[in-house]
């Protein structure tokens, strides 16, 4: 192996080799090796490792004189920031449970999701809690991340009691981004994150990357971890974005000469689209990822023409199963697909009576994994909703929600959300087939397509479009993509919006456009 962090690094190598570690640990090792070195940046300023760990010390310390009990989690709300990512590390540190929450929750939800969590603490930006309200913490101690974190935490040279984690412990919670009722609690032990990150760490240096990652969506998702949390167990330098914009992302990816980063397709897709995006220097850029949402096939293909370095497509939940990898830059012709199942990954496709399909034939994804989910907090009855238990060999496997088909290579194509699929007259319409057609018209920049109730099919297609300047009428779009599909296919109504609803990490919101829908009245 090679490693570009000098003295040290094989400890550091050996370690992270191991079946299962202590990620707080492994920090430690590395402030010691290399104290002078930049381990987090952000709008404000920067961190050295050693002046990191001396912070997730004196946070660590002052939770556990706080009471914190190992196992208890530590509810985390506002822009991502370095603060944010300090207390991240010292929940974990002091024996507990990293629970960031999402900012674009509900005030209720916010509510509800810190007493889901069991946290008697709670870290929040002044302006996010002004936002949601004192009164909704009650009976919380509130730390105000942006105001008060350096005199709340513990003095200097202070020491958090030693923690060592079993692999079954919890190690972080991930809130679902769910648009109604309260986002379940997705918990991730120690193990698992080990599993995941310790080897991604390993394979960066071992293939001998620079590791200075970009992190430009919110710590709160699972998505970000990904430029997060292997970055700091193979020692490298973090840069987090509070906010993404295109001409600072490009910035900082330039200056810091940014080796790795993680984006979602409406990144890539905002950055395609930017002006000035050929003034900026990326030569850096050796590995970029992408995940959380579909990315088109031709998008692949734009950002694989313009952007320097391997682009690698990761497909699975948050709450774990399968993971697919797509390899773009290898498998030119195989865009349009997820990739394969990653060693250690199973993956079979069941019909609507969980029995197997032959290859080729959609069906509904469900997959396994080392690493897995250890369930949805304080929700049994949802886990076990979200299993599938083998009938010959009672293992479990998780439920994907997708609708996709393998082809002969083994590689995977998603045709649709299971819950997205479209029952018009007893006929199967996968939307993905429709937003295709869609997008071959050269008036259309994005498509989407839902199932609306109908009198007389039961459910119909109904379309939505972000349209180019001077474009056709929707109509005239809607009867030349009709005139191409299938009877059955067919779209009963397309309507033309500003720009798609999205979450923050980038995932279309078919809720709102079923409610835009219902504006338009009911399709026959």
């Amino acid at each position: 192996m090679r490693y570009q962090n000098g003295m040290g690094a094989n400890a550091a190598a050996a370690t992270l080799s191991e079946p299962f570690g202590n990620f707080t640990q492994v920090l430690a090792h590395w402030a010691a090796h290399q104290p002078e070195a930049t381990a987090l940046r952000d709008d404000t300023g920067s961190l050295t490792w050693a002046s990191m760990a001396d912070r997730i010390e004196r946070i660590a310390a002052r939770l556990v004189d706080d009471g914190l009990e190992r196992g208890q989690s530590v509810a985390i709300l506002g822009i991502s920031s370095i603060p944010y990512a300090l207390v991240f590390l010292a929940a974990i540190r002091a024996g507990g449970v990293a629970a960031p929450l999402t900012t674009s929750a509900s005030a209720e939800q916010l509510e509800a999701m810190v007493r889901d969590s069991g946290a008697r603490h709670l870290f929040v930006t002044r302006a996010k809690l002004d936002e949601v309200g004192e009164a909704r913490f009650v009976g919380l101690d509130v730390v105000v991340l942006d105001e008060a974190l350096d005199d709340w935490m513990a003095p200097a040279g202070s020491k958090a009691p030693i923690s060592d984690p079993a692999p079954a412990d919890p190690f972080n919670i991930i809130y679902s981004s769910g648009t109604t009722g309260t986002p379940k609690g997705i918990v991730h032990s120690h193990q698992m994150r080990w599993r995941q990150f310790a080897a991604t760490a390993s394979s960066w240096l071992e293939a001998g990357i620079p590791v200075r990652t970009l992190a430009s969506t919110p710590l709160y998702s699972n998505t970000t971890m990904v430029a997060f949390l292997p970055a700091l167990l193979a020692g490298g330098t973090v840069r987090i974005m509070g906010k993404f914009d295109t001409i600072g992302w490009l910035t900082h990816a330039a200056e810091d000469k940014t080796a790795i980063t993680m984006l979602v397709p409406v990144q890539y897709q905002r950055l395609m689209d930017e002006p000035r995006f050929d003034e900026f220097d990326l030569s850096s850029l050796l590995l970029k990822y992408c995940t959380s949402a579909p990315f088109p096939a031709d998008l692949k293909r734009e950002v694989l023409a313009r952007m320097p370095g391997a682009l690698i497509e990761i497909y699975s939940m948050t709450e774990g199963g399968v993971v697919c990898l797509l390899e773009a830059h290898k498998f030119p012709d195989k865009l349009h697909t997820v990739g394969r199942p990653a060693p250690g990954s199973e993956l079979r496709v069941l019909d609507d009576e969980d029995r197997e399909v032959p290859a080729g034939t959609p069906g509904n994804l469900v997959g396994r994994s080392q690493t897995m989910m250890s369930g949805y907090k304080n929700r049994p009855d949802r886990t076990q909703e979200g299993y599938w238990t083998d009938p010959d060999t009672g293992e479990t496997w998780q439920r994907m929600g997708d609708i996709g088909r393998v082809d002969a290579e083994g590689f995977v194509e998603l045709v649709g959300r299971a819950k997205d699929m479209i029952i018009s007259g007893g006929f199967n319409i996968y939307p993905v087939d429709l937003e295709n057609e869609l997008m071959k018209e050269a008036d259309v920049i994005e498509a989407a397509v839902i199932g609306m109730p109908s009198r007389k099919w039961g459910e119909t297609p109904v379309g939505f479009v972000q349209l180019a300047k001077d474009a056709r009428a929707t109509d005239a779009i809607r009867d030349a993509v009709n005139g191409r599909l299938g009877k059955t296919q067919r779209l009963a109504q397309l309507h033309a919006i500003d720009e798609m609803p999205r979450s923050h990490i980038g995932k279309l919101l078919k809720t709102d456009l079923r409610e835009l829908a219902a504006q338009h009245g009911t399709p026959e």
